[in-house]
């Protein structure tokens, strides 16, 4: 802030010692929005169940509308505000109607040295495999009208094609298959479907994580890595 200062060598009035004096500030609550007060000292805006939406985008990892049956229509009906408060928090919403998925990603402030909140997880040679696969399942399924089933043997097969680019045997890879796989399950990207043990329906977040560009880039990447030998992998 740049503070204007009267000349050193510029004439002083006589102003009376209290008119230096601050003078007191009262404190005006901001006026609500019809919303009930929930708790002690609540002074939010949103409706109660804005309010779980709100928590459940920042819990993660995603508002599903199948899923969260009673948040999805609380995010729809309050989109602007928890826009808003995403904002807040250097976060912006990301959401599909038709796939019927939202959730939150660290905005893009360019040169604004912005706190990061969100938690992030490095993803290993195999998770991004197993990731572009269902990926490929997802496209392929949204091409025929379908949901997008995977089974647990499926995946398994998909991905044994990588095992010589890795210095471990059949067992070590097996295991990291099974590491991936879990953290699809972990971050919901796979479910389970009811009454079946090894079968999962892919998420449609998936399609907003990664666009058809990135899904051509990658595949020519992972292509190449199947092509090579495995003296040179």
């Amino acid at each position: 802030m740049s503070w204007h200062e009267d000349p050193i060598d510029a004439p002083q009035a006589d102003v009376a010692e209290d008119a230096y004096e601050a003078e007191p500030v009262t404190a005006v609550a901001q006026p609500r929005r019809g919303n009930d007060v929930y708790y002690l000292g609540d002074t939010g805006r949103l409706p109660l169940d804005a309010r779980r939406a709100l928590c459940q985008l920042l819990i993660g990892p995603s508002i599903d509308q199948l899923r969260h049956a009673k948040l999805w229509p609380a995010l729809i009906r309050s989109e602007a505000a928890i826009r808003s408060s995403l904002a807040d928090l250097f976060l912006e919403l990301v959401l599909d109607r038709d796939s019927g998925v939202a959730f939150t990603r660290q905005a893009d402030t360019e040169d604004v040295d912005a706190p990061v909140l969100l938690r992030t997880s490095p993803l290993t040679f195999i998770d991004s495999v197993l990731l572009l696969y269902l990926r490929q399942q997802l496209a392929e399924a949204d091409a025929r009208g379908n949901r997008a089933v995977v089974a647990d043997a499926e995946m398994a097969e998909a991905l044994a094609i990588y095992e010589k680019n890795l210095s471990t045997d059949r067992a070590g890879f097996n295991r990291r298959v099974a590491s991936a796989v879990q953290k699809m399950k972990d971050n919901h990207i796979l479910t389970r479907l009811s009454g079946q043990e090894d079968r999962h329906e892919v998420s449609p977040a998936l399609k907003l994580l990664f666009s058809a560009e990135d899904v051509s880039q990658l595949s020519a990447v992972y292509r190449q890595l199947r092509e090579t030998p495995a003296a040179e992998a």
